[in-house]
């Protein structure tokens, strides 16, 4: 097991460990215990009470964070030519199709995420295998099969983000940076757990949202409250 650094030790001696905090004094606490010289990304991991093997268990959705995630996100809109001056207008990074779908079967996935139209779904799903495992095929559960290409690249550029529970039963979201304020972090941790509270699945017994764990890019994390919010 590797040793524990100063400033690592440090941090951890500033967490009590029995105690839930709310979600203002967590956010205020992974601001002061995170040393590293970037802008680090802040984390959230809610593990819930269900079952994903099961298909009516499933917990998957998306949220537009308040105070957006801090990051610039890259989108690729895959149109045909009509929609192209749409996508570009709203802020979609690349636009295109036929040529982007090339660089992608050659191996280019330098983007976060990938918006396209139903009628285009079928050339995209020979690249499942290049996709899928990072996370880009579009969907239309998380609003990126669409019509309307214009609000769904304006939508993930203010801050839409998409989650899913994996399969044993966590939710792991990046909320924010930790430059942002404590009430800007604390302000989207809750946009996100009052969302999947509302997707409780009705065949999910017992307790729903077991706990709730905050961190930032390296730092150690901190146990929240989910009654807080």
């Amino acid at each position: 097991m590797a040793k524990l650094t100063k400033k690592q030790k440090e941090a951890r001696s500033k967490i009590d460990g029995g105690k839930l905090y709310s979600l203002n004094e967590g956010a205020a606490l992974v601001k002061e215990i995170t040393s590293v010289k970037f802008d680090a990304s802040v984390d959230l991991a809610v593990r819930l009470g269900v079952d994903p093997r099961k298909a009516n268990q499933m917990v998957r959705g998306v949220v537009t964070l308040p105070h957006g995630t801090g990051k610039d996100v890259k989108v690729l809109a895959l149109v045909t030519p009509d929609k192209e001056a749409e996508a570009k207008e709203a802020g979609a990074d690349f636009v295109g199709l036929d040529e982007y779908l090339d660089k992608i079967k050659g191996g280019w996935t330098d983007v976060d995420v990938i918006i396209t139209m139903p009628s285009v779904m079928g050339k995209l799903g020979p690249l499942g295998r290049i996709l899928g495992p990072r996370g880009l095929m579009p969907n239309p559960k998380t609003g990126t099969v669409t019509m309307d290409v214009a609000k769904a690249v304006s939508d993930v550029k203010a801050g839409k983000i998409d989650f899913k529970v994996d399969k044993t039963g966590i939710v792991h979201a990046a909320i924010g940076k930790v430059s942002f304020s404590a009430d800007k972090i604390a302000d989207n941790a809750k946009e996100l757990i009052e969302t999947l509270v509302k997707m409780k699945p009705a065949a999910a017994k017992g307790v729903y949202m077991k706990s709730v764990f905050m961190s930032s890019t390296m730092s150690p994390s901190v146990q929240l409250d989910p009654k807080s919010v």
